[in-house]
Parts: structure tokens; sequence; C-alpha cells
């Protein structure tokens, strides 16, 4: 196995993320890799939690990436939320991302849950997608 690739991964989905005009218009630069801290965007996007699994197998080293998107908004319902959702699915799903390390095979758009955290006061989508990787 090899756990080498989810720094590249990583990379390229914030890099894919934060150069989509379409997105950019919906959060502006609102795009983070840990929980803004401080004066915090109504909306935002937050790259979240992975699980990786190794596929290697004679032709070489790989890993199925599952991880997660967040989208978080203040907002009294879950519209705005879900249009920044739906427009990351957009972006990511059959994305064809350069990596600085192995390559891409297949990302898909697994699934999403959508809840309201009440000590927040805030709503929440979580995202989940799957990446197939290989080395070299």
């Amino acid at each position: 196995m090899s756990y080498a690739m989810t720094a590249p991964l990583q990379q390229a989905v914030f890099d894919a993320l934060t150069a989509d005009s379409g997105l950019a218009d919906l959060v502006g630069n609102a795009i983070f890799d840990a929980a803004p801290v401080g004066d915090v965007p109504p909306l935002y996007v937050r790259l979240g939690e992975e699980d990786v699994r190794d596929t290697s197998d004679g032709s070489g080293a790989g890993a199925v990436h599952r991880f997660r998107v967040a989208v978080v908004s203040d907002a009294p319902g879950f519209a705005d939320a879900k249009q920044v959702a739906g427009a990351i699915s957009d972006i990511l799903h059959d994305a064809d991302l350069g990596l600085s390390r192995g390559y891409l095979v297949s990302l898909q758009f697994e699934r999403a849950t959508a809840k309201f955290i009440a000590t927040a006061q805030v709503r929440q989508i979580d995202m989940r997608f799957r990446a197939l990787v290989q080395d070299g």
C-alpha cells in the first residue's frame, strides 16, 4: 500500500475547487483545509476526513481514498448550501485531476448527508467522494 498520494490528491482537489469560477461566485475564497477560526464566513467549504484502503497488486501500489467535503451555512435553510454542494459535485465527479505523484484513475461522488447542527446553529452537507489512485 502507498499512502504517499494522499497529500497530492488533497492538493489537486483543493486546487480544482479554488480554480472554479462558478464555485467562487457562490463562496468567494471561503474554501478551507480546516475549519476556519475567528470571523467565520456565513457559507464555506471545508475539506474533511479521509479513509484510505490498499488496492496494490502486481502492477504497483495503489489506494482507494474516500474523502469528505463539507459545505457549512448559517442561513436559515439548506438552499444555499445545496447549490454549493451541487457545484462541488459537478467539479469533482469524473474529474481528471493531475497529481504531483501518481495518477488519478477515477473520482466519483458517492453520497451526501444534510443536517442541522443545533449546537453551532449551522446547516452542514457532508459529501463523500471515492478516488482511486495509482503510484508511478
